[in-house]
């Protein structure tokens, strides 16, 4: 139970980062900040592991320093590609 709640707040935190640096943060939630970052978590571990980086994310259960860095990669890549087909532009 203490890594659920842990995996949410690590998730809420990376969300509202990248949600910062694109520029989002006005038009995001509590919420949605947490779903930002999870996913995130997925998507950056799964571009690592794509280019043969390796490196873990907090869906691991690891909840370091390098796994926050993927993870945020993640979530603002995310971020990036929902600016791209909502907008049209990544900003």
């Amino acid at each position: 139970m203490i890594n659920f709640i842990v995996w949410l707040l690590f998730g809420a935190l990376v969300g509202w980062l990248a949600s910062m640096v694109m520029r989002t943060d006005a038009q995001q939630g509590a919420l949605l900040n947490i779903i930002v970052g999870i996913v995130g978590a997925f998507v950056g571990g799964f571009l690592f592991n794509l280019f043969g980086i390796g490196g873990s994310n907090i869906n691991n259960s690891d909840f370091s320093l390098g796994a926050l860095i993927v993870s945020f990669i993640g979530a603002v890549v995310l971020l990036g590609i929902i600016n791209l087909v909502r907008r049209g532009s990544v900003r």
